[in-house]
């Protein structure tokens, strides 16, 4: 896969990778559909939704396609409130998720109000089944807070979409990659271009900056120089 460099820092990706920019809702439902095709009939099948992710760069993204994700999922759906504010965890039945040790994928075999039953789908224990319980998360002696308070959670989070740091040293079947801002850290770009196996198995959608509607096509790529000079003196 090639690409072209048109500015300081800023690079051209292929147009066979791109998916155009029309607005945020249209644009984003074709970029699921390209990812996660036929879901309404395919998200029983597990190798098929534990093979594909978006990858964005911030988790505020990754909540918003999560929430957005989980709607079209065609199972059961449970809500769990946290206790210390209004805090929604929303998961349906065969959706994936990570926890466990930490990027460990599970897929939701049953849902109730303390534990959730679920079969790991990766690393050397894939198809371990593993329940997860409530977890209390208390607040730390040495904080100076005037109140102490517990929260409790399931130590999970849909991951449809992840961040592109989350997604490092995983090798999926299908990206998608979603920059509606561009890349923040060295590397990161190239990070999400080689999670697929191919440049057929990849597409990007880029929101065009302010003021340019037209470019949809470029992001830019963060590469720190002296880091490269420093590996090789």
């Amino acid at each position: 896969m090639e690409s072209k460099k048109i500015d300081k820092g800023k690079i051209q990706i292929p147009h066979s990778l791109i998916i155009p920019f029309e607005n945020e809702k249209n644009s984003l439902n074709l970029l699921f559909k390209v990812t996660y095709p036929n879901l309404h009939t395919s998200y029983s099948n597990l190798s098929f939704i534990t093979s594909r992710a978006i990858l964005t760069t911030k988790y505020d993204f990754v909540d918003e396609i999560n929430d957005m994700l989980i709607i079209q999922f065609p199972t059961t759906e449970k809500t769990y409130l946290a206790t210390d504010e209004t805090i929604i965890q929303r998961i349906k039945v065969n959706t994936k998720t990570y926890c466990l040790c930490n990027g460990t994928h599970l897929i939701y075999n049953d849902i109730k109000s303390y534990v959730i039953s679920a079969t790991t789908s990766n690393g050397d224990f894939k198809n371990t089944h593993v329940f997860i319980p409530r977890i209390p998360l208390l607040t730390s002696e040495d904080e100076k807070l005037p109140l102490p308070f517990k929260r409790i959670q399931f130590p999970i989070r849909l991951c449809f979409a992840m961040t592109i740091n989350k997604a490092q040293g995983k090798t999926l079947d299908f990206v998608g990659i979603y920059l509606r801002e561009p890349v923040f850290s060295h590397g990161q770009l190239y990070v999400a271009l080689s999670r697929d196996k191919s440049s057929n198995c990849v597409k990007i959608l880029i929101r065009p900056p302010i003021g340019d509607n037209n470019d949809d096509t470029s992001t830019y790529n963060i590469v720190h120089d002296e880091i490269i000079e420093n590996g090789f003196s």
